[in-house]
């Protein structure tokens, strides 16, 4: 049976009896899912359970087949991600989309550069500098050789840097798709430290992890999905990793 959670505050984001099916396939269905301010969500779950669907539905990369959503208490549709970004939802994929011979500015501005002149069609350098530079302070990130190609970067940094750059567009739901995956203990320390320092912000956060030990670090709470469906949403205080394991693996239904 699926453990529920209750809050005293209003859900930022809240999705309701959503479903979507690929053809004959149901990647998800009716599922709820809420999102408070300033919580981080892990959403767990065996590969094949829907967290990427689900996650791409909140991003706007896919529609639902079923089911309503709503932002700040109000139903919205989020048709693509232009119009999640519209929202304060950013997305941060497993692959990062860096483009390696372009530096950190470069990529922390990549597809929105400031202009400046009359006309705007000239790109303010000096403004990405000084905005990277601020952000990345602000968010406690190191990165050394700011001017440099990001190919020099580390894995752990590259992941920094990916993270910091959705900060100036307002976000308040970053969404993070496997944010430690092949990183050694140190930076992967980083990274969820970097996620604890969003929240402190006033972020929310929701962190797809496969990783039970960064999940049980960063988690205020812990939905799990299996087949589709969602089997547990609990606290990180009321539960212990064993427990969301066996809910993984439907070790119930044994």
């Amino acid at each position: 049976m699926e453990a529920k959670v209750f809050a005293s505050s209003q859900p930022i984001l809240s999705l309701r009896g959503i479903s979507k099916y690929f053809g004959g396939v149901h990647a998800l269905e009716d599922v709820d899912f809420d999102v408070y301010p300033q919580e981080i969500v892990a959403l767990v779950g065996d590969n094949g359970a829907g967290k990427s669907t689900l996650v791409k539905i909140i991003a706007g990369v896919h529609r639902p087949t079923k089911g309503h959503i709503f932002f700040q208490g109000q139903p919205v549709e989020i048709h693509s991600p232009h119009d999640a970004q519209a929202l304060g939802i950013e997305i941060v994929y497993q692959e990062l989309a860096l483009i390696e011979t372009r530096d950190v500015p470069a990529n922390f501005f990549l597809g929105r550069e400031p202009v400046k002149g009359r006309l705007g069609i000239f790109v303010d350098r000096r403004k990405m500098v000084e905005d990277t530079v601020r952000t990345l302070r602000e968010l406690g990130i190191e990165l050394p050789y700011l001017r440099s190609p990001v190919r020099y970067l580390s894995g752990g940094q590259r992941q920094a840097l990916a993270i910091g750059r959705v900060m100036p567009w307002g976000g308040k739901i970053i969404i993070m798709d496997e944010p430690t995956a092949a990183l050694g203990v140190k930076e992967s320390r980083r990274v969820l430290d970097l996620i604890l320092r969003l929240k402190e912000k006033g972020c929310s956060v929701i962190v797809i992890s496969h990783n039970m030990r960064h999940v049980f670090n960063v988690a205020d709470r812990i939905v799990v999905l299996r087949g589709g469906r969602k089997v547990g949403d609990k606290k990180k205080s009321e539960t212990t990793p064993d427990e969301i394991v066996k809910l993984i693996v439907g070790a119930d239904m044994l």
